[in-house]
């Protein structure tokens, strides 16, 4: 990102960003497993397989006797039919979370949602936990559009609000969140209570790391100041 360019919208990662989704999503994973007679992981595991997707997440739990497309695709089949019953049960907003999205949108902030989560989960979830506030656009990962890090999905984000990429920045907790931003050439900003660790995010680019929602709403707010 241009240190000259305004921040003018906001993207946010989905899982541990703007929700805790790591029981569902470990639990759902771990059922599929069992059906298979296969070993599971303990749910903390899941912080640092989540994030690139259902598909990589398959690979990744999935033992290597089983390392083969095949086993990952019956996996992956099972694993969406254990998510679809359980992917409410206990996943919540992060503390802090609901203010923070109150104050943007008193501000007019335009926000957006990239997230590697199957599209229609990442639907399902905004609608259901964060339907109170407006996001202009809501991409998860869809067929023939590439998973972050890869930039596109950004670049298309930018696009839907016609602005340019290097106006956005992206929120997240995970190394592809700070990488999809760099790659973009957008402003990357890090999240300390999503899955993964302060360090992770720093090593991988973010010009921020904020450990409240809070202090995010402050430093946008200070940033749009310096613009005005």
């Amino acid at each position: 990102m241009k240190d000259s360019m305004r921040i003018q919208a906001i993207c946010f990662d989905l899982d541990g960003t703007l929700l805790d989704t790591l029981a569902d999503i470990g639990n759902a994973a771990n059922a599929a497993l069992l059906r298979f007679d296969l070993p599971t992981h303990p749910l903390e595991s899941y912080r640092y397989f989540v994030g690139e997707g259902a598909s990589r997440l398959m690979e990744q739990i999935l033992p290597q006797t089983c390392a083969s497309d095949e086993w990952r695709e019956r996996l992956l089949e099972v694993f969406e039919e254990e998510y679809a019953l359980g992917w409410k049960r206990q996943t919540c907003l992060y503390a802090g979370i609901a203010d923070l999205l109150d104050e943007l949108a008193q501000a007019a902030w335009p926000l957006a949602v990239l997230s590697n989560k199957p599209d229609a989960f990442t639907q399902k979830c905004v609608q259901h936990f964060l339907g109170a506030w407006s996001f202009r656009v809501i991409r998860g990962q869809q067929a023939g559009i590439p998973r972050k890090p890869d930039p596109t999905g950004m670049q298309l984000i930018a696009q839907e609000l016609s602005l340019p990429v290097e106006a956005l920045c992206l929120v997240g907790d995970t190394s592809v969140d700070m990488q999809t931003a760099k790659n973009a050439g957008s402003c990357p900003i890090g999240v300390s209570w999503g899955f993964r660790k302060v360090e992770e995010l720093q090593e991988h680019g973010a010009r921020l790391v904020v450990d409240s929602p809070i202090e995010l709403a402050t430093w946008l707010q200070k940033q749009r100041a310096e613009f005005s």
